[in-house]
């Protein structure tokens, strides 16, 4: 009966630290969210950092923004 309560005991304390480790883990934050925009040429829509400026229109890429142009 007290190997019992000791592998409870044991089972609580070990609960208790992995409780306690993944509260103090610091999570990381990646949700930074980036506007969408779309492609003039084709409608793909995608991150305005990946996208080509040019004429005031976003394109997905230099082929179609010169097929655009044309």
């Amino acid at each position: 009966m007290s190997r019992l309560f000791l592998l409870i005991a044991i089972a609580v304390v070990v609960y208790l630290l992995i409780k306690s480790y993944r509260k103090n883990v610091p999570t990381q934050d990646n949700s930074v969210a980036e506007d969408m925009v779309r492609c003039a040429h084709c409608g793909v829509h995608l991150p305005k950092g990946e996208s080509i400026l040019a004429d005031g229109h976003f394109f997905c890429g230099a082929e179609h923004r010169d097929a655009y142009r044309k």
